[in-house]
């Protein structure tokens, strides 16, 4: 296992080490990770913006369709949609646990993806999203929300000084869904990503079969994954052991206490990475690929982060 994860491993640390004279400049340290993911997300809004505004347009030409009218788009709206997804989670979960959100700290990652979003908003053109482009970079999607669901989020709960939090797999689960969904949920609630005015309506996870979204339940999966392998609170080390009691690979003390090694942290968020690409390269080949899905989904939610 080790051999294959040592690759994605080096990876990290190579995408994650400061980006020089940038991290300079602004005086905080940026990687080629930040950067990457920034870029992403901001194309990958507006690929959808502009899948949206087609599918409005050609719904406006139908006789049987009553669509709203197209609203003239602002820089400003944009800029706040990706700030919503990137820290409307986090601006929910913070209150919650009593401490202060990130942007609070410093301005040099919300600016970062506002001038990303600017830099995105002046391509001539962007392709749509397909699946010659999408799934080769299911690799890069699965690091980057590895990133975010196995060191940005955990720490919050990890580190709090309340112990009942601290060791609470419950507050670990529960935030890692709600601060990696809830941005996207209210951009969909409010209709950010239309081409008309803003309205309410039912964002897809709360549509028939929504519970069924990848990126809805990957995120408490995934931090309960990276916590079970690193051991980082009580219950999930008994979790971890009693897995792997069950398939003979865990070993009994002299008490009669089932006990396995926690695995290395790095080699823990590789092995997230890896399980999250997987997930989203099913997710594309449903979308793109032309897989079985159920007809009830009709409106698909792609996330990158």
């Amino acid at each position: 296992m080790s051999v294959l994860l040592e690759p994605i491993v080096q990876f990290y640390r190579n995408i994650l080490a400061p980006v020089e004279p940038l991290s300079s400049w602004v005086g905080s340290p940026l990687s080629m990770l930040d950067l990457g993911a920034a870029f992403r997300l901001c194309l990958v809004l507006r690929q959808i913006r502009e899948q949206l505004r087609a599918v409005h347009l050609q719904n406006a030409t139908s006789d049987k369709v009553t669509t709203a009218a197209v609203e003239e788009r602002s820089f400003v709206r944009e800029a706040s949609t990706v700030l919503l997804i990137v820290y409307g989670g986090e601006a929910i979960t913070s209150p919650y646990l009593g401490i202060p959100p990130s942007f609070m700290y410093s301005g040099v990652v919300p600016l970062l993806y506002i001038g990303m979003q600017a830099l995105v908003e002046k391509l001539p053109t962007v392709h749509s999203m397909s699946l010659n482009s999408e799934l080769p970079l299911t690799l890069f999607d699965g690091m980057s929300r590895a990133y975010l669901l196995c060191n940005l989020i955990p720490p919050a709960v990890l580190g709090h000084q309340n112990t009942a939090l601290s060791t609470s797999p419950w507050t670990l689960l529960l935030t890692a869904l709600v601060t990696a969904n809830a941005g996207f949920f209210v951009v969909n609630l409010f209709s950010f990503l239309q081409p008309y005015a803003l309205t309410l309506s039912t964002p897809p996870e709360l549509s028939p079969y929504g519970w069924t979204t990848t990126d809805l339940w990957c995120a408490p999966f995934i931090t309960g994954l990276y916590a079970t392998l690193t051991h980082a609170q009580p219950f999930f080390s008994d979790l971890h052991a009693v897995l792997f009691g069950w398939l003979g690979a865990a070993t009994t003390d002299v008490d009669g206490f089932t006990k396995i090694a926690p695995m290395d942290p790095e080699y823990a968020r590789a092995f997230c990475a890896l399980v999250l690409a997987g997930l989203f390269g099913i997710r594309t080949l449903k979308t793109f690929g032309g897989l079985a899905t159920h007809p009830a989904i009709s409106q698909k939610k792609v996330k990158a982060q």
